[in-house]
């Protein structure tokens, strides 16, 4: 559980970081939202370290499915773009993903 904790937290801040320095340069946004994204994304990269998980590339692989659906997610609530079907089973498959990446039995 604290490993879904850790992916949440850190696909926030990475969206987060990213969205605001997608507002600065593409939304003409002030420069302090670019330098408040760089701190946030930053944070994102700490964050990402506390995973218990012994090896970097599976846990960034994992994340990965995590940050897909925390991405439609903040689409449809910042952005206000529903997500269709085809985007929740997008997500669904990616979710099924990391729960094998993380859980299967291993040696």
């Amino acid at each position: 559980m604290i490993a879904i904790v850790i992916f949440i937290l850190a696909g926030i801040a990475e969206i987060g970081g990213g969205y605001l320095i997608w507002q600065w340069l593409r939304e003409d946004k002030p420069l302090i939202w670019g330098i408040f994204g760089g701190i946030v994304l930053f944070i994102y990269g700490v964050i990402a370290t506390f995973q218990s998980f012994s090896s970097f590339g599976r846990v960034y692989a994992a994340y990965g499915g995590i940050f897909i659906i925390l991405s439609v997610l903040w689409g449809w609530g910042m952005d206000k773009k529903t997500p269709d079907l085809y985007d929740w089973l997008g997500a669904g498959i990616c979710l099924l993903g990391v729960l094998v990446m993380l859980f299967a039995p291993r040696h």
